[in-house]
């Protein structure tokens, strides 16, 4: 690595998780210059049907270990 990027890897490693996962989806984005608009557009509606059924309450959310252990005892 360059100079400039070992002295940004060591500044990185200085930051919180969640600042550091942001800053890795940002990069990973800027990478991907063909987005599909479309898709983002389906994505957003999609989120927004989840949330709605979640707060009117058809659908029922489970916390994420109970599901995980689940899937891992249905495993062979």
């Amino acid at each position: 690595m360059s100079q400039a990027s070992d002295l940004f890897d060591s500044q990185l490693s200085r930051l919180p998780t969640n600042e550091r996962a942001e800053l890795a989806q940002l990069l990973l984005q800027s990478l991907d210059d063909s987005q599909d608009a479309d898709a983002e557009a389906a994505w957003q509606e999609e989120i927004a049907r989840r949330v709605s059924e979640i707060e009117s309450g058809r659908a029922v959310g489970r916390p994420a270990d109970e599901v995980m252990a689940e899937l891992r005892r249905r495993q062979p």
